[in-house]
């Protein structure tokens, strides 16, 4: 399917300033866009991060959709629409809102559960698949640990990275003490595999916005009521 690069003996090869940037970054995996399915097939993916798709999915569904729509509708009763700014932010809003919704549907219906804490036996244990967490270190001898989970759970604040990344398929089937070769377009990186473990990933949740509908700005018409009330106030005030 893909060429791993593990080797039985250390290769050294000089590192410069581009291993902390480059690969922890473009090592990862790239960003899918729109609604494109970010991985065809099944979707490998821990059961945290299934269930972060679903609060997603089900939050824009019930919650964001039904109140950006209703902000539509205000705004659409307010007079032109063409140079109204509020019903085009809506209007724009909710094909957003749309696209991510398909796209979410995609990856759910697409998904494949495992359980990185399950038991495993032989080399399903002592190898790094999907669910592993891999301590490694490059030729300069700084150490790194990751844990290879789906393309919709990466996080490089946790050091969660793609299994189908170039870090994750360089690492894919290694074990403790092998070298890996980690193909990039600057060049050829040569890691150590120190340990392969696998345990509990704990996968940010979906959180929820504060408040998910757009805040209304008031129509010619309110603004021009508000003011008129607030001049009549002002004058009954400066009446003896």
């Amino acid at each position: 399917m893909f060429s791993i690069g593990v080797h039985s003996r250390s290769l050294v090869h000089p590192l410069d300033s581009r291993w902390k940037d480059y690969e922890m970054r473009k090592g990862f995996t790239r960003k899918p866009q729109a609604d494109e399915p970010a991985t065809p097939g099944k979707n490998y993916i821990t059961r945290s991060g299934l269930e972060r798709l679903k609060d997603e999915h089900r939050f824009l569904l019930t919650r964001e959709r039904p109140a950006v729509t209703e902000v539509v509708a205000w705004a659409a009763s307010n007079g032109d629409r063409s140079e109204n700014a509020d019903y085009q932010y809506g209007k724009r809003r909710l094909r957003q809102i749309d696209g991510r919704i398909r796209f979410l549907t995609k990856r759910i219906q697409a998904a494949e559960v495992v359980d990185p804490e399950a038991p495993r036996a032989g080399q399903a244990a002592t190898r790094a698949f999907f669910g592993a967490t891999v301590t490694y270190a490059n030729a300069a001898g700084a150490e790194r640990v990751v844990s290879i989970v789906g393309t919709d759970e990466i996080d490089l604040n946790r050091n969660h990275i793609s299994w189908v990344s170039p870090l994750g398929r360089a690492l894919m089937k290694s074990a403790a003490g092998d070298s890996v070769v980690l193909q990039l377009p600057g060049g050829t990186e040569y890691l150590t595999v120190l340990k392969v473990c696998y345990e509990r990933i704990s996968v940010e949740p979906f959180r929820e916005p504060p408040d998910p509908r757009p805040r209304r700005r008031d129509s010619l018409a309110d603004t021009n009521r508000r003011k008129r009330d607030e001049t009549a106030q002002v004058v009954k005030e400066r009446r003896p």
